[in-house]
């Protein structure tokens, strides 16, 4: 019983890692491979989960302590899945740090892109560009459709009640 306190997970990290789970699951959405064509490759794939990572965290900055605390184990918990993936795929230990770095690197370069094109808003030539440059690198997909559902989902994490976010609580809107 005391170890079930002790070694429970504190609210914060139970959120984060629920959040992170329907992060996942919504960037499984077969519309958005289907409809959307989003690549299905191992690239088309982080840049779809980074991108939910991402507005998840968009949502959640500049909320206090609690926010900051649910968005670190956002992190985290999608660094560490990243570092599992590349095991499972293959990647030797030596590799895998080298890996990280790089994934990371392409995260926080995203994460900052991602943030200045949402800065332009209603303006969407800047996340255009910036889905055209990752998302559809090697698809050369239109930008529309892809646009218009970042925006929406955008729209949609903003109406949700912050309390919700912060108990792990999600509504995505389907493609």
């Amino acid at each position: 019983m005391i170890f079930d306190r002790l070694f429970r997970p504190r609210g914060a990290v139970r959120a984060g890692r629920a959040l992170y789970s329907a992060a996942v699951d919504q960037a499984r959405t077969p519309a958005l491979y289907q409809d959307l064509a989003t690549p299905d490759t191992a690239e088309g794939r982080f840049e779809i989960y980074s991108l939910h990572v991402v507005l998840l965290l968009d949502r959640l900055r500049g909320h206090g302590p609690a926010a900051s605390d649910v968005s670190q184990t956002l992190f985290d918990t999608y660094v560490t899945s990243l570092d599992h993936a590349l095991r499972e795929m293959g990647v030797g230990d030596l590799s895998v740090g080298k890996k990280m770095r790089k994934l990371g690197e392409a995260f926080f370069g995203r994460a900052k892109s991602y943030e200045a094109a949402f800065a332009a808003f209603p303006q969407t030539t800047e996340l255009s560009d910036l889905v055209a440059r990752t998302i559809y690198a090697e698809a050369g997909a239109p930008t529309e459709p892809m646009v218009a559902y970042i925006r929406k989902q955008r729209d949609g994490l903003a109406i949700q009640p912050l309390e919700g976010l912060l108990a792990g609580e999600d509504s995505w809107v389907k493609p």
